[in-house]
């Protein structure tokens, strides 16, 4: 279901209503949109991480993990599922998650990282590969580009995973993303990616059906 652009606090609450509400047999869904530009803590979010808000809101979320920048110009899926109709447990969930991503970027001649202890992918700054031999931290020549934090209640998923696109990465120097301090974030127009935000959608939804039966 795509809804389009809508504001972040509306879309939460959406979400934790069908997820309450939602019985047994009730159909999984996979809920697409480009958010308004806002500041989102997790739950046990540090506001210390949020170095300069300016004018951008910030809203206390549910999901796990610190603090991040929703805007246009990014793409945010919501796989609200049944883990136990599914078969898998969140570990898994995750994995499926960000598997889906790196196919999508794999489209576009990308080479989608995972960091061991920081859930989310990444890429080389070049766009090419992970740069080689001893680094001095984990992310050292690597870029953020996809964000993810769940949520799970009675076995079931709500929140997501959020692709940067093209928009304004300025917002997210106001913040020490998702926790880490001086961590580098990019999309896929600052890499040289010529598309649009329902292209990439279009693609992302391929890679997530391929884990998930939605």
């Amino acid at each position: 279901m795509n809804l389009g652009c809508a504001p972040y606090l509306p879309v939460l609450e959406a979400m934790r209503a069908f997820t309450l509400e939602r019985k047994a047999t009730t159909e999984d869904e996979l809920w697409l949109v480009e958010h308004p530009a806002v500041f989102t803590l997790g739950q046990a979010g540090k506001r210390e991480h949020i170095l300069s808000a300016g004018q951008i809101p910030v809203v206390q979320s549910d999901r796990g993990g610190q603090v991040t920048y929703h805007g246009l110009g990014q793409l945010v899926a919501y796989p609200l599922i049944d883990l136990k109709r599914q078969g898998i447990y969140v570990k898994e969930y995750v994995y499926r998650i960000e598997q889906a991503v790196i196919g999508t970027l794999a489209e576009y001649g990308l080479i989608g990282q995972r960091v061991i202890g920081a859930p989310g992918i990444y890429v080389a700054l070049s766009g090419i590969a992970e740069i080689v031999g001893p680094k001095q931290n984990r992310f050292e020549g690597l870029a953020k580009i996809a964000a993810l934090g769940v949520k799970i209640s009675r076995n079931c998923t709500y929140h997501g995973v959020a692709l940067n696109v093209a928009m304004d990465l300025t917002p997210f120097k106001q913040i020490n993303p998702c926790g880490y301090a001086g961590l580098q974030t990019t999309d896929l127009a600052t890499l040289g990616v010529q598309t649009t935000w329902d292209e990439a959608a279009s693609r992302l939804v391929q890679h997530l059906r391929h884990f998930f039966t939605l």
